[in-house]
């Protein structure tokens, strides 16, 4: 049985936008990304379920945002693409927590760090989109920031699988990478010994 580190988790869900997920979109993942969708409706509801805490990502760019200098015009604030798909809402009402960037990191230039720390959590568990861009950079940013990291394989995705291999190679070199079902058993476990903190 896999063993995850930390006493207290935080499951990031990172950028699952109309701008991201749906076919025909501008910065499509492709089905790789519609494809998590359930994996990370699972994990989402079972740590509602434990109270884990839930931290939602949004990409929210300003007009002429300096992003758009080497990637397409995407998920401005107040447009339909900058909005969560109807499949992973944030559930204000449990908990969960949005976080709204504008760089490939949650940790650049936003209060994550800060929520993170108010609410004492030690391990960032990463989800969403793409696996080498977003993903990774949150990741990273974690471990500099003092964070454990697990990465869950099976609700992470990028354009092409090599790419999201590469992510989670890179990932692997300081995290965790675990699947929904082994972290969900991972949790359990620790629930079942008192080593998880809520």
């Amino acid at each position: 049985m896999a063993e995850v580190k930390g006493k207290k988790h935080a499951l990031v869900i990172i950028d699952m936008l109309n701008d991201f997920i749906p076919e025909g979109s501008v910065m499509e993942c492709g089905q790789a990304g519609r494809d998590i969708i359930p994996k990370i409706r699972d994990v989402m509801d079972f740590c509602h379920e434990n109270d884990i805490q839930v931290v939602h990502i949004q990409e929210a760019h300003r007009k002429n945002d300096a992003d758009f200098r080497v990637r397409p015009v995407h998920a401005v604030k107040g447009t339909w693409g900058h909005e969560f798909i109807p499949e992973l809402q944030p559930e204000e009402e449990k908990g969960d927590y949005i976080v709204q960037k504008r760089r490939h990191s949650a940790f650049t230039f936003t209060d994550f760090d800060l929520f993170l720390r108010e609410e004492q959590i030690d391990t960032v568990v990463v989800t969403g989109v793409w696996t080498n861009v977003c993903v990774r950079s949150t990741a990273s940013d974690a471990l500099y920031n003092g964070y454990n990291v697990v990465a869950l394989s099976d609700a992470t995705a990028s354009k092409t699988n090599a790419m999201h291999e590469a992510g989670l190679v890179d990932i692997g070199i300081f995290g965790e990478i675990l699947s929904v079902d082994a972290y969900k058993e991972a949790i359990k476990n620790k629930i079942s010994q008192g080593q998880l903190t809520v």
